[in-house]
């Protein structure tokens, strides 16, 4: 006899039933919210109070391995567990790292710049938000070209700054436009779950890491025009 899967083995953004209680729309939104400015806020918290030389003098390979082990184990579990502080404490895991890397980078722009960004990111997010609600086929249906285009990005930009020694800021302007892109398929795709308070905090960790990437973009392109 075939074990029937559960539907909490699958990702969260394929549920179609909960066993949670259903938020209405204006909780489940706010929820979201909240969550999202929590993770602004620890990294914030990581900007203000850890020294980045602290950051930088950790050895290179030891970085990358507590960077890549915490976010995707973070990933993992707030997309698998029905949990909401199973979630809650993968998306940390997820935003501390994040929060490492904001910090060397925060740290290289004077604050102006800073603020610029961070006014251009919130604009921007707002829009794709809006995109998202009204659009979301249209953007499950570039979704898998955002992917590949993304891969074959980092592995070009990968390529050139290691092995030329050169970067290209066009590179930054198509990264802002995949992650505007996953932005709005994201916002689009949280409103098409069971609005439950764990779909609340998993759809707010997905839309975290679009946001970061985002402003991290943003903040290297007017950083360079400045």
């Amino acid at each position: 006899m075939e074990e029937r899967k559960s539907v909490w083995d699958v990702n969260v953004f394929n549920r179609t039933t909960s066993k949670g209680k259903i938020l209405s729309p204006d909780v489940y939104n706010f929820v979201i919210g909240l969550t999202l400015v929590w993770g602004f806020l620890v990294n914030w918290l990581i900007v203000k109070f850890v020294p980045t030389g602290f950051i930088e003098n950790i050895s290179p390979p030891v970085f990358l391995l507590f960077y890549f082990a915490s976010c995707m184990g973070g990933v993992y579990m707030f997309n698998k567990s029905a949990s909401p502080l199973i979630s809650f404490a993968g998306y940390n895991l997820v935003a501390v790292p994040f929060g490492f890397v904001v910090n060397i980078v925060v740290a290289r722009y004077n604050s102006d710049v800073v603020l610029d960004a961070i006014r251009i990111t919130f604009i921007v997010t707002a829009i794709m938000m809006l995109m998202g609600t009204f659009y979301p086929r249209f953007f499950q249906k570039i979704y898998n070209v955002l992917t590949v285009t993304l891969t074959i990005v980092i592995i070009v930009e990968l390529f050139d700054l290691y092995f030329l020694g050169i970067e290209h800021g066009i590179i930054d302007w198509i990264v802002v436009v995949i992650f505007c892109g996953y932005i709005g398929y994201d916002w689009g795709r949280a409103n098409n779950i069971p609005k439950t308070l764990d779909n609340a905090v998993d759809s707010a960790a997905a839309l975290y890491m679009d946001i970061i990437n985002l402003f991290l973009r943003l903040l290297r392109i007017l950083g360079r025009r400045k």
